[in-house]
């Protein structure tokens, strides 16, 4: 009888299975041999390996112990520090979890690594792993360095009224990742922080006072001082307007901008609180709409003279 045998390729993912077994069954053949040769010499080293990785597993769970409470210790510090210095609460919960994150993951290798277990690949494989997956979340990773520079240097905060990105609006929330602001329609914008924080921001509220400039088109031949006294006592008039005697603002003033084409243009100036810049402003824009014509001073339209000679 001719017995033929057909032999088919064993990949290395095979051989890794069959190369773990046949290490197991040679560990327990020679385990056997010892024990039956000399019982009692084995048994004798058996129990002092066994007492020698209980020793071992003592210490390592006292370090992972102490570990943790040494990761309570220092988040409590660290949520200490960040009050002190009015922190945002975002930017905290961020930079607390990641130190305790990192912490706990130095924690657990050095416990492994007092067993005896070679902590080498293990940390190769960690930072490969999370190397793949910063590049996976690249665009994440910018929003959150992003986020962080924002709560960190803080070039707005929720409630000022900033222009960015092409939208202007009032800053409703700021986290980590994103920025949310309320236009004057009532509509939610999301920016995200990385691009935002590489971008021009405009900070209409970052200081207590902002001056607001009204521009007024009169009408060739307009006496100046007529037009100065009329636009002085509108902002005289009004309560919100601030002057010298406010820090960071000033007297309200008046000058002659621009001789255009079919106007003269004069430049009212005056300071207000932030919170009520638009308030301030639209109310003054009305009331010099329906002043002026009253007082004899004329909004004039565009205008060309076209002279023919004969």
């Amino acid at each position: 009888m001719i017995t033929s045998f057909l032999q088919i390729p064993v990949t290395p993912e095979q051989e890794a299975p069959a190369a773990i077994a046949d290490s197991v069954k040679t560990t327990i053949i020679g385990a056997v041999q010892n024990l039956s040769e000399n019982p009692h010499e084995y048994l004798s080293g058996l129990g002092q390996s066994a007492i020698s990785f209980g020793l071992k597993v003592v210490a390592a769970l006292l370090i992972y112990l102490v570990g943790l409470w040494l990761i309570r210790r220092v988040k409590a510090l660290m949520m200490k520090i960040f009050t002190k210095k009015g922190t945002e609460k975002t930017l905290v919960t961020f930079v607390t979890s990641f130190v305790s994150i990192l912490l706990s993951a130095i924690v657990i290798i050095i416990a492994i690594s007092t067993l005896g277990v070679n902590t080498t690949s293990l940390a190769a494989l960690l930072a490969a792993g999370g190397m793949a997956i910063g590049m996976a979340l690249s665009g994440t990773v910018q929003n959150f360095a992003g986020g962080i520079m924002i709560l960190v240097f803080k070039p707005f905060k929720a409630g000022d009224f900033i222009k960015t990105q092409g939208f202007e609006g009032t800053v409703s929330e700021v986290n980590i990742v994103s920025t949310k602001i309320r236009t004057a329609s009532n509509e939610t914008i999301i920016l995200p922080n990385g691009a935002l924080s590489n971008g021009n921001i405009n900070n209409f509220f970052e200081k207590p006072c902002h001056r607001i400039t009204w521009l007024v088109d009169v009408a060739y031949g307009t006496e100046a001082a007529k037009v100065r006294e009329t636009l002085l006592s509108i902002a005289a008039e009004e309560p919100l307007i601030l002057d010298a005697k406010t820090k960071g603002a000033a007297d309200p003033a008046v000058v002659l901008k621009e001789l255009k084409d079919s106007s003269v243009q004069f430049a009212l100036n005056a300071w207000v609180k932030s919170h009520d810049y638009w308030t301030v402003f639209h109310k003054i824009n009305e009331v010099i709409y329906t002043t002026l014509p009253g007082k004899g001073i004329e909004f004039p339209f565009p205008q060309i003279d076209v002279h023919l000679d004969k």
